[in-house]
């Protein structure tokens, strides 16, 4: 597998390349006779940029292993254990750079946030790919201003991504149900 996960659950995210805008999802669960795929291989869509280094300018999906620790989504739980926000018009991902709440969720009414909103995502506009999905904890503990922020893994629109991972809904329902807190659960994204 390449990757020595801290816990029991690992998603690989694997580019053939690069520059790729495409990649293979698979979630893998540690038992006693080893790594075992639980779910996948599936299709996923990466950033514009392909896999590497990210940061707030790129559209790179950041190359790395990360803790996956919270959920949200327009729609309501379909069964997760980690902590699952249902979003409303007032949730945002602050994307500002220059704010002390950079790449952190954040709750206020449109027009009243203490950061610039034209640099932040409101979560219930961006459509139903937010209607379920899984926040990738890169630059996130701690936060490196510019470094990157709003990295998720969700559902698929038919393009390359902004640098998050998107994959179809059902496989995605699929790890959001598996994901136990836990089993110390990361996803690892690399070039192979």
């Amino acid at each position: 597998m390449g990757v020595v996960p801290p816990g029991t659950q690992v998603a690989t995210v694997v580019a053939p390349s690069a520059g790729s805008t495409t990649a293979t999802l698979t979630a893998w669960q540690r038992g006693d006779r080893g790594w075992t795929p639980v779910v996948g291989p599936v299709t996923a869509r990466v950033g514009a940029g392909g896999v590497g280094a990210a940061s707030e300018s790129s559209t790179r999906t950041s190359a790395g292993t990360f803790t996956l620790t919270e959920a949200f989504g327009r729609a309501g739980d379909p069964g997760t254990a980690p902590p699952y926000r249902v979003v409303d018009r007032d949730d945002w991902w602050v994307s500002d750079v220059n704010s002390g709440r950079y790449n952190t969720h954040a709750r206020c009414a449109p027009g009243t946030c203490d950061f610039d909103e034209r640099a932040g995502e409101n979560l219930l506009a961006a459509g139903r790919v937010y209607d379920n999905a899984v926040v990738i904890d890169y630059n996130r503990r701690p936060v490196t201003r510019g470094a990157g922020s709003a990295f998720f893994l969700h559902i698929v629109k038919g393009a390359a991504t902004a640098g998050c991972v998107a994959i179809d809904q059902a496989g995605l329902q699929a790890v959001l149900r598996w994901l136990r807190p836990g089993a110390s659960p990361v996803i690892s994204i690399g070039v192979g």
